[in-house]
């Protein structure tokens, strides 16, 4: 039996506001929290929610790495048009980290958020 319900998934980075409209844009939803606070979070619109909290001395994952810097959370993010929402993801300031889909026998591509953040787009 669940001892408990998942509330929040909650990602520490420099910038909290910024951070949240990036996600917004790629995930829909609605950022509350003051411009200048040290948490904000993105309501989707599925009902679930991302918090982005200010982390000062953060240091951003490497993907992949197996040291102490390694990913230690990402998200899969599904898509049905994998070209354009890279191409969304890219204008709104994600980095490439591996696009190679060995000739379309792997469904997802890897990036970093605008902090560094590893995250997943997964064919749907």
């Amino acid at each position: 039996m669940a001892v408990a319900t998942l509330q929040v998934v909650v990602l520490d980075c420099p910038e909290p506001r910024p951070l949240a409209r990036f996600y917004a844009e790629l995930l829909g939803g609605q950022v509350k929290g003051a411009d200048d606070a040290d948490w904000i979070d993105l309501y989707l619109p599925d009902g679930s929610r991302l918090a982005f909290q200010r982390a000062p001395g953060f240091r951003p994952p490497q993907w992949p790495a197996a040291d102490h810097d390694s990913q230690q959370l990402h998200l899969d993010l599904l898509v049905d048009d994998m070209e354009a929402a890279q191409v969304r993801a890219l204008d709104l300031g994600a980095k490439v980290l591996d696009a190679d889909d060995h000739g379309g026998k792997r469904n997802y591509r890897v990036y970093a958020d605008p902090a560094g953040h590893p995250f997943c787009f997964v064919r749907s």
